[in-house]
């Protein structure tokens, strides 16, 4: 039995692992396939103190190195399941059950996909989810970003230097982003912002041909001739395994106090999958140590 078992293995999972092992305590860390989460996609990190201009990937490999230089091990499997029993709980995985005293919940967010005719069906055909991922396959060509905070904004300029001309749509007229990005988006001449739009339908036969959006106000239809779409629109928390063992906010977020402590003694949540107001890789790691220290002080009191 493991003194901490810790589900996910980004920034946050990762740095838990650390943390865990600095206390003396024994920890698996399972991830259900590459380790480093939704920064592996970055390929320049200029927000992380004392780190910057480092790419994602980078990053998310020394985490990883520290982990495991510590002592933590990783096992990849996805979990399935997690059962709370009086005196250990029970992480279940694609390969089988673990045992252990606490438990750390890592397990992250993915993007969420564009809800309008044509997106899931052209997904990878021209709809995408990651500007930085696939933008090269774009240059010199149009293209559209759906989304108003500050990764849509970010996307949008990342490919303001690929493609020859970038749509950003926005079903409201005011942005989630930081007036930073915003000013810098508005001064990039091949950038036309259109608000209030809401997504319509994507068209092509095999890959995007263009982009239908619809005036939120008016009801017009405008068609954007591009071929390239990127969903920019917010996350989807991996929580559903935990339904029932943990409680949920109503957009699926695990519940916690400011000590990253869950509804059920013993088990932690940190990083995104946890419901808070800011979500970035420092805070990730953040609660990662966090959660950790929590854990090592519950695991005192047994």
């Amino acid at each position: 039995m493991y003194d901490t078992i810790i589900i996910g293995g980004g920034p946050a999972g990762l740095t838990a692992a650390i943390y865990v092992r600095r206390a003396g305590l024994s920890a698996l860390l399972c991830e259900a396939a590459v380790c480093g989460g939704q920064i592996i996609n970055s390929p320049e990190v200029d927000n992380f103190p004392a780190r910057p201009h480092v790419s994602g990937w980078q990053l998310a490999a020394d985490l990883q190195a520290q982990a495991e230089e510590f002592g933590a091990e990783i096992k990849y499997a996805a979990v399935t399941g997690l059962t709370v029993g009086e005196k250990s709980k029970t992480v279940h995985t694609s390969s089988g059950d673990i045992e252990g005293r606490t438990v750390i919940i890592a397990a992250g967010a993915s993007h969420r996909m564009l809800d309008c005719e044509g997106a899931a069906r052209l997904y990878t055909k021209g709809v995408s989810v990651c500007a930085t991922c696939d933008g090269a396959f774009f240059r010199g060509r149009e293209t559209c970003v759906v989304g108003g905070g500050n990764t849509a904004f970010e996307d949008a300029l990342y490919l303001s230097g690929l493609a020859s001309k970038v749509y950003l749509v926005n079903r409201r007229s005011v942005f989630r982003a930081e007036p930073k990005l915003i000013d810098a988006l508005r001064a990039r001449e091949n950038v036309e912002i259109l608000t209030p739009y809401l997504s319509h339908r994507v068209f092509g036969e095999n890959r995007v041909e263009g982009f239908e959006i619809k005036n939120a106000e008016s009801g017009e239809i405008v068609s954007l001739p591009v071929s390239g779409v990127f969903a920019a629109i917010g996350m989807v928390p991996a929580t559903e395994a935990f339904r029932g063992a943990v409680e949920l906010d109503s957009a699926g977020y695990i519940v916690t106090d400011e000590e990253c402590r869950t509804s059920v003694p013993g088990v932690f949540a940190a990083g995104d999958v946890r419901a808070k107001s800011l979500r970035q890789l420092v805070t990730a790691a953040s609660d990662g140590a966090l959660a950790a220290s929590q854990a090592a002080s519950y695991l005192a009191t047994l």
